[in-house]
């Protein structure tokens, strides 16, 4: 017991005992420890060694200066007690050592009274400083300009040069064609600006479209709709400028103000040609509007849509487009003559050995395509071409001849029956397939939508049901066209053409194409079983997925993002190419045609291509080429030589510019 005050508070036990003999009683009762090893010596000399380290730029320099004192003064004693001529008192020894050390350091080297010496080593020191601070300001200076080059911040001074801006899946498909073009230039300069890492774009553009020649391709970083990131390549002193579309259509508005800054860094008073192109149509006056009257706005919904259905009305189109679009093989091309004005059309292409000639290209930007044969040129006309490059079309004054007896009579055309057309998968584009494949579908005509049952879908399918009734009727059956389930309830040998699409690209979800090719195997399987080849067309977003892709002799594949990146480089290096193309997509005027060999020449025998060239031209169609149906591949070749002779099979057709059906 203790007393507290007026309280007898009861005593505790082992109350004497403090917390030190709590700690050796449980130390004690608990399990010994093992031993914890010694670190050794090394290890502790390391440790001190860093710890030094990490005191800063003092202990730097004082081991740098530890380090070569322990290498120079002895080899300077060395040196000194090995030669013949040194001083043979010791001192006189030390003062050579030191000598030949200051001097080896740069620390003056000077004997005498140690004033002296600390004079001359301070001064040797401030040269020292001064030296290496120069020298690390001119190595920063040149480190931070190169790592400012690096970043892609320099401003590339050009002229004649061509601008792209943004970076898009068109990107590799545009400057690989760009390098291909043949220009006839001795030096050609690509610049390209995105608001990306230089060096990864460079690394990007290495592996997808190399350069070639004297073709340099130069990459900025910075965002296109800001005026000092436009600067940077120097789109005033360009020869055109490319504005490649976003991979998101809601990110529209942001080549709307590319093209806003792209206006007033260009000025009124313009010369540079610029395209453009956007996803969502709803911008697209918008843009228009921006760019000014000297920019080609292209719409990618509208131009994929266009070519989905000239395929699904005529398959094997989609090669005819590859054809006309890249620059690997034939294009078109505008040639300038003085002997034309006065001419007739029929006069200038029977001058053309090898080049077609397809149109009159007039010198305010119209084009009139596949005019009669009386039409003349007049002054600032071009003859509008197919050949392989714009400097292999010349004029002869020889027409090239042809067998008259080879040319035939197309039979009369037939009523054309009503259609069955299958579309399996929806996207933002299906509705405007929908629209174009009804207007180029006979009167009573079937379009079976087979899609998700997502209320969107549903609602977007009877809305454009609605719209093309009476003339066209579309069902909406649903289903995952991914699923074999799915493909395998249809009873595919009753319609005329399928259409594939796969899903709009989201952020978060695969490749769109990943449920297209599982489609393409199902219905490829479906065609094994059924013994029937039922021409399908499939759309696609990557070119590389078309390789890999299974696929028939009747199958189509558009690429809608590599088809606009090479529509928008032909546009770019001839802009009559813009009403060209306008009229050929369009299901008005004149369009591009397949057309049975039988309708213009007889098969079964040997004859020109002039002959087709002359029997299409009396019909007021414009012959560019033929598809073999016997050639080992797909057998489409344009600009045949027109003295060609080759066997003409029952099978084959001709390339046609020719009015729309």
């Amino acid at each position: 017991m203790r007393k507290e005050g007026s309280k007898v508070v009861p005593g505790q036990r082992n109350a004497a005992r403090g917390p030190g003999a709590d700690r050796a009683a449980n130390t004690a009762n608990a399990r010994p420890r093992p031993p914890y090893p010694a670190p050794s010596a090394e290890a502790r000399l390391r440790y001190w060694f860093d710890t030094t380290l990490a005191r800063g730029i003092p202990a730097l320099c004082g081991w740098l200066a530890l380090g070569c004192l322990a290498l120079v003064v002895p080899v300077s004693a060395l040196l000194v007690w090995t030669d013949q001529r040194a001083p043979a008192t010791l001192g006189s020894r030390i003062a050579a050592v030191w000598r030949s050390t200051g001097q080896t350091m740069r620390l003056g080297g000077e004997v005498g009274p140690p004033l002296r010496v600390a004079l001359s080593v301070l001064l040797a020191l401030i040269a020292l400083l001064y030296v290496s601070t120069l020298v690390s300001l001119i190595t920063t200076g040149l480190t931070d300009r190169l790592m400012a080059l690096d970043r892609g911040r320099a401003v590339i001074l050009e002229r004649g040069h061509t601008v792209v801006l943004g970076w898009s899946e068109q990107i590799p498909t545009v400057v690989s064609e760009l390098v291909a073009a043949r220009t006839g230039r001795y030096r050609r300069v690509i610049a390209v600006l995105a608001d990306r890492e230089k060096a990864a774009m460079e690394e990007d553009l290495h592996t997808t479209a190399r350069a070639a020649g004297r073709t340099r391709v130069l990459c900025r970083t910075g965002r296109p709709a800001d005026p000092v990131a436009l600067a940077r390549v120097s789109p005033a002193t360009a020869d055109c400028v490319l504005v490649l579309p976003r991979d998101d259509p809601r990110d529209d508005a942001e080549t709307v103000k590319t093209l806003l800054s792209l206006s007033a860094a260009l000025g009124e008073d313009r010369r540079v040609r610029v395209v453009a192109a956007v996803r969502d149509d709803r911008h697209l006056t918008a843009a228009r509007l921006a760019g000014g009257p000297r920019t080609t706005v292209l719409d990618v919904d509208d131009i994929s849509a266009r070519l989905v259905v000239d395929c699904a009305r005529q398959p094997g189109l989609s090669l005819v487009h590859q054809e006309l679009l890249d620059f690997a093989g034939h294009e078109f091309h505008t040639l300038r003559d003085p002997r034309l004005p006065g001419l007739t059309f029929e006069e200038a292409a029977g001058s053309c050995p090898e080049s077609i000639a397809v149109g009159i290209a007039h010198d305010d930007g119209t084009v009139t395509l596949n005019p009669p044969l009386p039409a003349r040129f007049r002054d600032g006309d071009d003859l509008l071409v197919i050949a392989r490059d714009a400097y292999s079309t010349r004029l002869t004054d020889l027409p090239v001849p042809h067998d008259p007896r080879a040319l035939t009579h197309a039979p009369p055309p037939a009523p054309a029956p009503a259609e069955r057309v299958l579309l399996l998968g929806w996207n933002r584009r299906a509705p405007r397939i929908l629209d174009q494949l009804s207007r180029r579908t006979p009167p009573g005509s079937t379009l079976d939508v087979v899609a998700a049952p997502r209320a969107a879908t549903t609602a977007a399918v009877r809305s454009a049901a609605e719209a093309l009734a009476p003339r066209t009727r579309v069902r909406h059956h649903p289903g995952d066209p991914a699923l074999r389930s799915t493909t395998d309830a249809l009873d595919l040998t009753g319609y005329d053409v399928v259409i594939v699409l796969g899903p709009d690209p989201r952020p978060g979800r695969g490749d769109p194409d990943d449920r297209t090719l599982v489609t393409l195997l199902h219905l490829r399987a479906r065609e094994e079983e059924n013994g029937r080849c039922v021409p399908v067309v499939t759309e696609m977003t990557d070119d590389r997925n078309r390789l890999i892709a299974p696929r028939s002799s009747a199958a189509d594949f558009v690429v809608s993002g590599r088809l606009v990146g090479l529509l928008m480089t032909q546009i770019s290096q001839n802009p009559h190419l813009t009403a060209v193309f306008e009229e050929l997509l369009s299901p008005a005027g004149n369009t591009l045609h397949l057309r049975p060999a039988a309708h213009y020449v007889t098969t079964g025998r040997t004859t020109s291509f002039a002959a087709v060239a002359a029997s299409a031209a009396r019909r007021g169609d414009g012959a560019i080429g033929y598809r073999s149906a016997t050639a080992p591949d797909h057998g489409m070749r344009l600009n045949p030589p027109k003295t060609r002779v080759r066997y003409w099979h029952a099978g084959d057709q001709v390339v046609l510019i020719a009015p729309g059906d």
